[in-house]
């Protein structure tokens, strides 16, 4: 097999910017709306997926439904959406939905708020499933369906998408062979937007991150809403120092199941807090940035 990866990258000459306004930072909060998408005896998997819960840990002498891990998902959909929700309207700020087309049919109350909150939704597939595993016709009816469905829930095609962990070795080129999508997140190689040429056509990646993410909490690195907090602080506070010079970008990862809990919220709220206090700080969606890289750092 050819050897096709980049260890290079931009190296040490990344390319400026030039984030509107001279910010020295543009920050994308990344809202995964996952529940009602995942592996499910009612969706034909023959198990309650039990990822990225309270619980990660499948029982092996469970048989059947897992309801508390249900009950778990069902939390994100029912109470963590709107604590989260609540805290970017409390304060004007945008944020980019990861959305699972089907999870999103399944509430309508959530994409409905979502359209009304004007935040850009990124496919997150058809449903929560692990595409490296699809082979390419399931893969490609699963991307249409998607696109379909978020249409018809949304209100507008999604722009962008991000597979559940890492994509297939067809992803990518499917996505550009559906024709609709400015960029994808299926990478987490870089702090800036870059463009690649699988086939010849230039076709805009704008890397995701799972380090400024709340999956830490259930991965037992963190355990704190202060925890949290520092994290996200500490990182921010080297790229804005950076940004002095040479901005890049920052993502943060949200689960509702996860970080819509009380308790790690609150360390949201004092990253949110911390960082609109701020001066240069791009708070935006993950479609504008592809719109102004591609405005202003055209492919070659």
């Amino acid at each position: 097999m050819a050897y096709d990866r980049d260890l290079i990258g931009y190296a040490d000459t990344p390319p400026h910017p030039h984030w509107p306004g001279g910010a020295r930072i543009a920050l994308n909060f990344v809202m995964n709306y996952e529940e009602g998408s995942e592996a499910s005896i009612q969706d034909g998997e023959g198990f309650s997926e039990v990822a990225l819960t309270e619980s990660p840990t499948p029982d092996p002498e469970m048989r059947g439904r897992d309801l508390a891990a249900e009950g778990m998902f069902a939390y994100g959909s029912r109470v963590g959406f709107w604590r989260l929700m609540r805290l970017f309207a409390e304060r004007s700020l945008p944020l980019t939905v990861f959305g699972c087309a089907l999870a999103l049919e399944r509430n309508p109350r959530a994409a409905a708020a979502i359209a009304a909150a004007g935040h850009d939704v990124c496919c997150h597939g058809w449903r929560w499933v692990k595409h490296y595993t699809l082979d390419e016709a399931t893969e490609r009816a699963q991307i249409a369906r998607a696109v379909a469905s978020l249409r018809q829930s949304i209100g507008t095609r999604p722009l962008g998408w991000y597979c559940r962990y890492g994509p297939s070795v067809n992803t990518r080129r499917l996505l550009m062979e559906e024709g609709g999508f400015l960029y994808d997140s299926d990478a987490y190689d870089d702090e800036l937007p870059y463009w690649v040429k699988p086939d010849g056509t230039p076709h805009l990646v704008i890397p995701y991150t799972l380090t400024n993410n709340d999956t830490k909490f259930v991965r037992a690195a963190i355990g704190t809403g202060d925890d949290f907090f520092g994290w996200l602080r500490d990182g921010f506070d080297m790229l804005y120092a950076e940004g002095a010079t040479q901005p890049k970008m920052m993502s943060v990862g949200m689960h509702l199941r996860i970080l819509g809990h009380p308790a790690r919220a609150a360390g949201l709220q004092r990253f949110l807090d911390y960082v609109t206090a701020k001066p240069g700080v791009w708070i935006t969606r993950r479609e504008d940035i592809a719109r102004h890289w591609i405005a202003t750092h055209p492919a070659a």
